[in-house]
């Protein structure tokens, strides 16, 4: 299919920034939101105050190292509006994470911020190919989580017709898309698998659908389920990265004409690699923890947010702006089983490299006595629905050992025999270990 490459008028003057340029604007508004943040959340108060810094401290980028961290503990604690730098009455929108691990992290926006949000969304949709008059399909969920109204608003800007389906109910999905023939689907990689299934399971070849572009994020994948869904679709599956404490989504995406990693907004981000166990800033290229700083942000300014993203910065390709490569794992996801480092994009890699598993799987984690075991839940493709499964789990499970190194049961389930996700992120890991 032709690739939607953008002429040189249709990027912004930023994305075609020098170097120096760019620099001098990230340093402009770092050191407003330094100030900003002093001047009105307690909680950045005590905390520069403790480390012994001021935002007058900041005389060039590489001052930001002076600067505390922010965690997502630092947002809890100050549950619900405590981190705001703005009176809550010109707090235009609320949004908040699950809440599945503890108290939920609470985000506020302006209307400036949101007018941010929506420039940044419709620059990340024009850079995945996206033009004014697309069709855009939304099956990212709407409501407190930011995947959904993020995408909607910024194909909005962007000029496009926006379906905002939400996630879940899958048949009906796959009938608005072959009714509505929309050009773009923006949702989870793992539920745009489960989509295609479904499809297959209608008598509908997912090729055949108007589908050009694939904008994937909320959860961690790999090349391979790139290739997978490429491959089953027909379609180009474009990775976009954000996290909720900084914006939502819109805050790295990749270009369609390199598909070279993650291409950071850094007029709004401003992007650190740190070594999780040091906190030292890391050189360019050189892989660790991604941390960042808000730039433009007015009712949250977050000052270097530990993003437990593991992944590294690259020189600067379709744009003026740095990228950032493919998310390798989290540090906090990182499962230790008898002394072994497993990252479940790890065990994807492999379980996507055989042709007759699907891409869906989960890690179960249970202790022994003293010892930790991992099973790994796969599933036949509909295809292979009788291929010999004690083979195949024999084959994998040696893979894993030979590549990663750790012991594993492996059991091969019927197709479709592992929950499906229809909303948000993909429940990869279930740990059944005592605390």
């Amino acid at each position: 299919m032709p690739v939607k490459r953008p002429a040189p008028e249709d990027l912004e003057p930023i994305e075609r920034a020098s170097r120096a340029e760019l620099r001098a604007l990230q340093l402009e508004r770092l050191k407003w939101t330094l100030a900003q943040a002093y001047d009105n959340v307690p909680h950045y108060r005590r905390k520069f105050d403790a480390a012994g810094v001021k935002p007058s401290d900041l005389k060039s980028l590489e001052d930001l190292a002076k600067f505390p961290f922010t965690t997502k503990a630092d947002l809890r604690d100050n549950y619900p509006f405590g981190m705001f730098a703005v009176p809550r009455d010109k707090v235009v929108r609320i949004h908040a994470s699950s809440g599945t691990t503890g108290k939920p992290t609470v985000v506020g926006y302006t209307a400036r911020d949101i007018d941010t949000w929506a420039a940044v969304m419709a620059r990340s949709i024009r850079a995945a190919g996206g033009r004014a008059g697309d069709i855009v399909h939304v099956a990212y969920g709407y409501g407190l989580f930011t995947g959904g109204l993020g995408a909607h608003y910024g194909a909005e800007r962007l000029g496009c017709t926006v379906i905002p389906m939400s996630g879940g109910m899958t048949e009906r999905q796959v009938q608005l898309i072959v009714d509505f023939r929309p050009d773009i689907i923006m949702v989870t990689p793992s539920y745009m698998l489960a989509i295609a299934e479904e499809m297959e399971r209608q008598g509908i070849d997912p090729k055949s659908t108007s589908l050009k572009v694939g904008i994937f994020g909320a959860e961690p994948w790999t090349p391979a389920m790139r290739q997978a869904i490429e491959a089953k679709v027909g379609m180009d599956a474009i990775d976009i990265y954000g996290l909720s404490e900084i914006v939502g989504p819109g805050v790295a995406q990749e270009c369609i004409e390199t598909k070279d990693g993650l291409t950071v907004w850094e007029d709004h981000f401003y992007p650190e690699i740190i070594d999780p166990e040091t906190k030292q800033v890391l050189p360019e290229g050189e892989k660790g923890e991604l941390v960042f700083t808000t730039l433009t942000k007015e009712a949250l300014p977050v000052i270097r947010y530990r993003t437990r993203d593991l992944t590294r910065l690259l020189p600067p390709t379709a744009r003026s702006m740095r990228r950032m490569g493919k998310i390798v794992g989290r540090s906090d996801d990182m499962l230790i089983i008898r002394g072994v480092n497993v990252f479940p994009t790890q065990i994807e890699e492999l379980v996507l490299q055989h042709g007759a598993l699907s891409g869906q799987y989960q890690l179960v984690v249970t202790r022994s006595g003293h010892l930790d075991e991992l099973q790994v839940l796969v599933e036949l493709l509909p295809q292979h629905a009788n291929a010999e499964r004690d083979a195949i789990a024999h084959e994998l499970q040696q893979r894993i050992k030979n590549l990663i190194g750790v012991s594993t049961t492996v059991s091969v389930g019927a197709p479709e025999s592992i929950e499906r996700t229809l909303v948000g992120k993909a429940r990869r890991v279930i740990d059944k270990r005592p605390r």
